[in-house]
Order: C-alpha cells, then structure tokens, then sequence
C-alpha cells in the first residue's frame, strides 16, 4: 500500500469532512525534515462531521490499524461520537482521526489558528507551528520531544527572518 496523503485529503475535502491537519505531516508542511508514514487530523466532532466522515472513511475502505482481522469494528457515525482517537489503515496509507489531541480541547481551537495551505487547488487547513509545539509539549512521548526541538527551531528561524 502506497502512502498518498493527498489522495486522503481530496476524499476528505470531497466528502466535506471538518478537519485541521496535524502531527508529522503538518510538521512537514511547516519545514521539518522528520518523515512520517501517515496522516494525522483533528476532525469536528459535530454530529453532522461524523456522518461525513464516516462516508469518507468508508470509500477508502477504513480499517481498523493493528486490531486483529477477527475483531469486528462497526464503522458508523455513532462509533466515531462515542470514541475520540481512531487509527486506521486504508487504500491510501494509514490514516489517524484525532478528536482532541493532546493539550487541545479538539478542532474548534485548532481550526482558530491554523493556516489555510493550497495543495493544487486543494484547500486544507493545517495546524499552526504555535499548535504543534503546544500539541507536541503536551503528548510527552519521546518522540514528540525530539520533534518539539525540531520545529522549537524552526520557530526561530522564522522569527529571526521575520525581523
């Protein structure tokens, strides 16, 4: 399976899912030279986004990532309100639907202060560096700790060309 972001973001966008994109990816689109294999977003846990969701998740054929073929996962709108964090695999790559990151009361904040970003003619919202490093802060794990150096410097870099 052949990891196509952009593809993931078009159904998204097509389905007219609410969400802002974070993690590794948006850390790409501000400058970092960390790689990552899948896509995270913050997605709107409003009653009607989840439907949407739901929809888009399905034409890429969701699955859940790691959870053992046997388990039966019931992919509908009221799964993805009861839950929060859901990982997936689909026919684009893996894909991870955060409702409330770390350190984020969920998308409204993050939709506040995220950069509206064209990726040919696709328009996507991406977390602010600012949200990141809070998100990053926040999360604790180690490797969000080496990533929070990361863009703590990019951050300073931009700030030094800015003056």
């Amino acid at each position: 399976m052949k990891f196509d972001p952009l593809a993931i973001l078009g159904v998204l966008r097509t389905n007219g899912v609410d969400f802002v994109v974070i993690g590794g990816m948006a850390a790409a689109i501000h400058g970092s030279p960390s790689v990552t294999g899948d896509l995270d977003i913050c997605y709107s846990r409003e009653k009607g986004n989840a439907k949407k969701l739901v929809e888009a998740l399905k034409s890429m054929d969701a699955r859940l990532r790691g959870a053992p073929q046997d388990v039966k996962f019931l992919l509908d709108a009221k799964t993805i309100e009861m839950g929060d964090h859901f990982t997936f695999s689909t026919d684009f790559g893996d894909f991870d639907c955060l409702g409330t990151p770390a350190g984020f009361p969920g998308y409204a904040q993050l939709a506040d202060g995220a950069d509206l970003i064209d990726f040919d003619g696709l328009q996507v919202a991406v977390a602010s560096l600012e949200d990141l490093i809070g998100m990053k802060r926040a999360s604790g794990r180690p490797k969000d700790r080496v990533e929070l150096e990361i863009l703590g410097a990019l951050r300073d870099e931009i700030d030094k060309n800015k003056g």
